[in-house]
This record gives C-alpha cells, structure tokens and sequence, in this order.
C-alpha cells in the first residue's frame, strides 16, 4: 500500500519577531489564602513568589490591565 500526501502544495506559515522589547502589557496580583496580596509587574516574579512561598498558600493570580502611557493606534 502507497499513501500519498495531498497537502504536497501547502507551505508552513511562518510567524517573525517584530520586536526584542519585553511584553509588558499586564501587572500581576498574586493572592494568597490569608488575603495577602502582591503587585507584580511581571510574570517570571510572580513563580518565583509562587513556588518560594512557604506555609502561605496560594489562592489565585489576577492578570491586570496596565495603564497606558502612550495612546497609540485605532481607538
């Protein structure tokens, strides 16, 4: 038995960089059982509290909207 594809003709999108700025579009609450809450301003600091925390557990992440500084683009 022989398949043959018949997507041959189908080519691969492919997705460039446009940017090497960080994305910095959302803060981060972090909220832990106790009601304690941290303002994180990115995400890589809200795992290392996360996991780092010891006997304070967590309740949930909140992703907030930042305010923007430059009103740029389609309104």
């Amino acid at each position: 038995m022989v398949l043959v594809s018949t997507h041959i003709n189908q080519q691969m999108k492919i997705f460039k960089q446009t940017s090497d700025e960080p994305y910095l579009r959302h803060d981060y609450k972090v909220v832990f059982e106790n009601g304690e809450e941290v303002i994180f301003d990115n995400y890589e600091d809200v795992q290392l509290t996360w996991f780092q925390r010891s006997g304070n557990f967590l309740s949930h992440v909140e992703v907030l909207d930042r305010k923007q500084k430059n009103k740029k683009g389609f309104r």
